[in-house]
């Protein structure tokens, strides 16, 4: 027989913290798989990650960082003692089942019509559950489950279940002689075994986004002299990089993450007049992009090294694929020590041979050891538990999933996502999810129609598509103060 609770909260990264935390009235049972807090800060960093922005810029509105004026980007193991602390000064501890992996989750409520009927009523079926989920803990066979009223699914895209490359046949691992291994198994080695894999190694790296970058770093460090072999980058498509925070002597936050800079930029829901206006504007936007673009282009040695991408910047960032470069990036490969290999992206084919990785162009590159450093599978993991009809419903043919506010799914009855559309501070939003989320729970007003919710996300996912073709992101940074804007304004109604 299941256990019956209000409220269930699966993961226990930033995004389940700041659930727990804004839902914590209600006493949520929050599972997570291992034996740590922190989702991807805990077991998708290497030693050498650290925070992309500063940490006054990543922090929960009522738990200041101890010293928040350190302009130094904080490490991952910060990180997690930040999130830790936050849980300890705010008793959320108590609520979290550590060792605990949701495997199933089964729809309880109204079976013969289970697509919810949202305009002007209750959300809550109150005091009947609606989902029940099972839970294995420890590894072992035993199945425990729990029901709940409402589910917030905390899980998040990265992490967990990685983005494999197909090949093939006799063109895959099996075929290469060396070590084949994923960045998350990458991320489970401690610092001895990171350096005894790397060093004097001949080793190919596939992919050039963060983690990508970073191990490429860690690579060259654990080869240095004359020994040292090596780290090839294998890049498909080209991303902008950014060195630090100041372009042109002035910070960044005010090209992008200022009401008046994002003022330029078109925003959902727009009358013909702010249409028009935005299209005036065009031309302000593209010169933005294009100052940051030629500091870059003077600042990195990008030309250098066949690294200069055609897309502009804003793409990037609208994208939230705007990475921090290590300070020793370029300086190691003016050493040799990272080398790079572009292949086309219309033209992509690689695979494995004996002896390392071989492409269409009749080239190979030798190696001891092959990282795939290609991303994860967030919607598989998702999928992996959600029942059906609802797990086809996370599959739009835009590859985004339409979320109301960012957090509620129009055909998903009683249950919230928290942590699958991004912005350039996830943590923020996060936080202000959770509390319109508590708002709703708490009914202090109520969803719209399921027809005005779905076009609310159509024109989001729309938005998306015409600002980046790296849209399948679901990324929100172009209008994040809009967005957030919106979100204060329902809670500041139900307070009225």
């Amino acid at each position: 027989m299941a256990v019956l609770n209000k409220i269930g909260i699966i993961g226990g990264g930033i995004s389940g913290l700041a659930a727990a935390k804004q839902l914590s009235h209600h006493h949520p049972v929050v599972f997570e798989a291992t034996d740590y807090l922190g989702g991807v800060w805990k077991h998708c960093s290497f030693k050498s990650t650290k925070l992309q922005t500063p940490r006054c810029d990543y922090e929960f509105s009522d738990f200041p960082w101890p010293q928040r004026d350190n302009s130094s980007f904080p490490s991952h193991i910060e990180i997690l003692e930040y999130l830790y602390s936050y849980a300890k000064h705010f008793d959320l501890l108590k609520l979290v089942k550590f060792n605990s992996k949701v495997v199933e989750i089964r729809f309880v409520g109204d079976r013969d019509n289970p697509i919810p009927k949202y305009g002007g009523g209750c959300l809550l079926m109150a005091g009947n559950p609606v989902w029940e989920v099972a839970v294995q803990t420890n590894q072992s066979e035993t199945i425990q489950w729990y029901g709940f009223e409402f589910l917030v699914i905390c899980t998040g895209k990265y992490g967990d279940v990685p983005k494999i490359p197909e090949f093939g046949n006799n063109k895959g691992p099996e075929v290469f002689k060396g070590q084949v291994l994923h960045t998350l198994d990458y991320s489970k080695l401690d610092k001895e075994a990171s350096t005894q894999l790397l060093q004097g190694k001949k080793v190919v790296v596939i992919g050039y986004k963060k983690s990508a970058i970073d191990l490429a770093v860690e690579c060259a460090e654990a080869n240095q002299g004359a020994e040292g072999q090596a780290c090839t980058m294998v890049i498909r498509t080209l991303h902008w990089t950014v060195p630090h925070y100041w372009i042109w002597g002035l910070p960044f936050y005010l090209f992008y993450s200022t009401r008046l800079s994002q003022f330029p930029h078109q925003r959902p829901n727009q009358g013909p007049l702010r249409t028009l206006l935005c299209h005036l504007l065009s031309p302000v936007r593209k010169g933005v992009s294009r100052i940051i673009e030629s500091y870059l282009a003077w600042k990195l040695p990008l030309d250098k090294y066949g690294l200069k991408p055609n897309h502009p910047f804003e793409e990037d960032y609208a994208s939230c694929q705007m990475a921090i470069l290590p300070e020793n990036f370029f300086s190691e490969a003016d050493k040799g020590k990272i080398k790079f290999k572009r292949i086309e992206a219309s033209s992509s084919k690689w695979w494995f041979g004996e002896g390392g990785v071989e492409f269409e162009d009749n080239t190979k590159l030798e190696a001891d050891v092959v990282i795939l450093a290609t991303g994860y599978d967030g919607k598989k993991k998702l999928k992996a538990i959600l029942p059906e009809p609802f797990r086809s419903l996370i599959d739009f043919p835009s590859g985004i999933m339409p979320l109301y506010r960012g957090t509620i799914h129009p055909f998903i009855p009683n249950m919230a996502f928290v942590g699958f559309i991004e912005s350039v501070s996830n943590l923020h939003t996060a936080e202000l999810r959770c509390k319109w989320l508590g708002g709703l729970i708490d009914e202090q007003f109520k969803l719209p129609s399921v027809e005005k919710m779905l076009h609310q996300a159509f024109q989001e996912m729309e938005l998306m598509k015409t600002t980046t073709r790296f849209y399948k992101r679901s990324c929100i940074s172009t209008f994040s103060i809009h967005h957030s804007d919106q979100i204060s304004q329902d809670m500041m109604m139900a307070s009225n």
